[in-house]
């Protein structure tokens, strides 16, 4: 676009503008139009609407708000709450499953949930889930193999850790496109998106897949493959950063053979 635009975020087709006061919304609606319309793309009134963000909006399972204090505030979104609580709790409190099952299923829940919001305020007892896990804790520990202590162990396994700092986002830097040929930049930026053991693997792979080479780039997933099929040895040799198309190749040989 050649004129000046203002702050956004994309993701896919969605896409928030957020303005200032010198911004005009018509005009820059207008110029979005006009840009999208070249390319074969039009923008669905029906989905498009102004609001302040002193009130709040949603997007993609994230409640977006400007407080009072001018302090720009991101949580998990309500109905993106209740979703993810309502499964884990169907899960806490099914009479299908022992504490052990109950734990290996919670776990992936919980971490998927905490990593896709580790750029929220994730603080208090709803977001850290406090009330949860002592509903958790109260359950396992009611089975008669089951103690304090192997009930503590197996709440820590069903409620991974997952650090969180809001608002640091990985930013795009101005001038560049994903378009613009520059792989060495994109693999590098999009490999700051995964935390954990995941970006420390893409580090030591020089944001390169694991089992094809390629760079890593944003139109597909990172996944961590456990070299030895043992998803509890997490040493660092056994770890591999690769395409999730890889991944699932690797899997799919080793069914067949």
């Amino acid at each position: 676009m050649n004129f000046e635009f203002p702050k956004g975020v994309r993701y896919a087709d969605d896409m928030i503008i957020i303005l200032k006061p010198p911004h005009n919304a018509t005009e820059i609606l207008e110029k979005v139009s006009k840009f999208l319309d070249e390319r074969g793309m039009k923008i669905s009134e029906k989905k498009t609407k102004l609001t302040a963000t002193t009130d709040g909006f949603d997007f993609l399972g994230w409640h977006f708000k400007v407080q009072n204090n001018g302090k720009f505030r991101s949580t998990p979104s309500e109905d993106n709450f209740k979703t993810f609580h309502q499964k884990i709790k169907h899960i806490i409190n099914s009479s299908n499953y022992g504490a052990i099952v109950k734990a290996k299923k919670l776990a992936p829940i919980v971490r998927g949930w905490r990593n896709y919001h580790r750029y929220c305020k994730m603080d208090g007892a709803r977001f850290s889930l406090y009330h949860t896990q002592n509903r958790a804790f109260k359950v396992f520990n009611k089975e008669t193999k089951k103690n304090r202590y192997t009930s503590k162990k197996l709440l820590d396994k069903a409620f991974p850790p997952v650090s969180y700092s809001e608002n640091k986002f990985v930013n795009v830097k101005g001038d560049k496109s994903p378009f613009d040929g520059d792989l060495t930049y994109w693999s590098e930026r999009n490999s700051k998106l995964y935390g954990g053991e995941t970006s420390k693997a893409l580090k030591r792979q020089s944001h390169k897949c694991g089992h094809c080479g390629l760079k890593m780039l944003s139109n597909e997933r990172v996944h961590l493959h456990h070299i030895d099929g043992n998803h509890n040895n997490w040493k660092k040799n056994n770890l591999l950063a690769i395409h999730e198309s890889c991944h699932d190749y690797i899997h799919m040989s080793k069914s067949e053979s």
